[in-house]
């Protein structure tokens, strides 16, 4: 595979579509048919080859214009451009005058090819690709001018810098603005190259800092962050548990069917028919306790299942502070923010009573608890001093398939004061310190994996 393609792809995965093995062999095989003379049937065919949904062709259709389209000219990039007289003017230097033609911008004012070759070349020996953070830019487009070999250029200039005579000042005014001109052509690369590789890295690495930061102690500036990066994580988990639901089973074969589909051969088994086991999909029940202590935490674990959807075959959401509702009307039907905003206004008053949430899930909701069901409880436990109602939540332990219980208080605080932690462990399948969005993103994964 050619560096070009190589190269695409990797920024079309940075920017965060998934372009697989299979698909790159295919785009491989594309270009090799086409070639990249013409960019808008290219464009056309590696969209329908790489892009396997209406967002990831937003993506791929963006990356190829910017991977692929020449850095533009600024007004002063053309302005360094035009101070000199370009390819006219001879120094007598073969080296320093081919560099005078590569620094002299077309017609329109933008690079000529020659120049974007060049660029390119250089910006590859310089390791552009590697840009990460944009307080880099200088740095690499030094190395690109480098590579770019420059030197005998500034060092003819400094020469002429020197000189009094007028031929002397004019050839420096001349090596000054070739110098500018292709100085501002590598920045221009190597701030492409950022947009291609280092944003999307820096992007990358700022998500990861986010979801693994204490989530009662975000920032109203990382919300948005962290939404986007629990979209991404939510997707990535749907799409690791989203497998087809019926396994065989190697080894068992299934003699019924065997038999039956061997008639026509006198019995003779030709094809074999083997066992297979049917999956459950997924069956989720959610009790949030949204007092103000866990709020942060209800937000993202709703936020995650509710865009795992289509790996979870049924999902119940209930909420309580004192008596429990089902939330998942406001949630289905207004965006989320919008949602969850109500929720908590509606359900988030009062003192927090467990043993009521208990109570009003037995007698309303019962039903939506079967062998097939995890319970994921998100709270503290802290019950204000009511009775727990551990009866009811045993009861509830041994009609579902596992109870999973998140708490945003650390280990160590379980069993103090009101908390009931202590006393309902015994009845969970597991139950653990809940504090970043990568803790709830290894409990889904959890819970999902138990249906495989």
């Amino acid at each position: 595979m050619d560096s070009i393609l190589t190269g695409f792809v990797r920024a079309l995965r940075a920017a965060g579509a998934e372009a697989s093995p299979a698909e790159v062999i295919d785009a491989a095989r594309a270009v090799a048919l086409m070639g990249y003379a013409d960019r808008a049937n290219l464009k056309a065919t590696l969209g329908v080859v790489l892009a396997k949904s209406e967002e990831e062709k937003q993506i791929h259709d963006q990356v190829f214009d910017l991977y692929f389209g020449a850095p533009r000219a600024t007004s002063r990039q053309r302005a360094a451009g035009e101070g000199g007289e370009g390819a006219r003017a001879r120094t007598g230097d073969a080296q320093v005058d081919a560099l005078l033609d590569l620094a002299t911008l077309q017609a329109d004012g933008q690079p000529g090819d020659a120049l974007r070759v060049a660029l390119s070349r250089a910006a590859t020996h310089a390791g552009v690709d590697e840009i990460r953070f944009a307080t880099q830019s200088a740095y690499f487009a030094r190395q690109t001018l480098d590579a770019l070999g420059v030197a005998p250029l500034e060092a003819r200039l400094a020469q002429r810098m020197v000189e009094s005579g007028a031929d002397a000042q004019a050839e420096a005014r001349l090596l000054t603005g070739a110098r500018d001109a292709l100085l501002h052509q590598a920045r221009a690369l190597v701030q492409q190259r950022f947009a291609l590789f280092g944003q999307p890295a820096t992007e990358a690495f700022m998500n990861e800092v986010a979801v693994t930061r204490v989530l009662g102690r975000m920032a109203p500036a990382e919300m948005e962050r962290m939404k986007i990066a629990v979209a991404r994580m939510a997707r990535k988990l749907a799409a690791r548990h989203s497998r087809q639901q019926r396994v065989q089973l190697h080894g068992q074969l299934d003699l019924r069917r065997t038999m039956r589909a061997n008639a026509g051969h006198d019995g003779v088994p030709v094809t074999l028919a083997w066992k297979h086991r049917r999956r459950d999909k997924p069956r989720i029940v959610v009790v949030c306790d949204v007092s103000a202590s866990v709020a942060a935490h209800v937000r993202f674990l709703l936020l995650f299942l509710y865009a795992l959807h289509d790996a979870v075959g049924d999902l119940r959401s209930f909420a309580f502070s004192h008596r429990l509702q089902d939330v998942a009307a406001p949630l289905a039907s207004l965006p989320f923010d919008d949602a969850m905003t109500l929720i908590l206004k509606e359900v988030g008053n009062g003192s927090t009573d467990y043993g009521q949430a208990w109570v009003d899930l037995h007698d309303r909701h019962w039903d939506a608890i079967d062998r097939r069901t995890t319970v994921i409880v998100l709270g503290d436990g802290r019950s204000n001093g009511s009775d727990p109602r551990l009866d009811l939540f045993a009861e509830l332990a041994g009609r579902a398939k596992r109870v999973v219980w998140l708490c945003p208080e650390p280990e160590g605080r379980w069993g103090s004061g009101d908390s009931a932690m202590l006393r309902y462990h015994p009845y969970c399948t597991s139950m653990s310190y809940c504090a970043t969005a990568a803790d709830l993103e290894r409990t889904l994964d959890e819970a999902l994996e138990a249906y495989h």
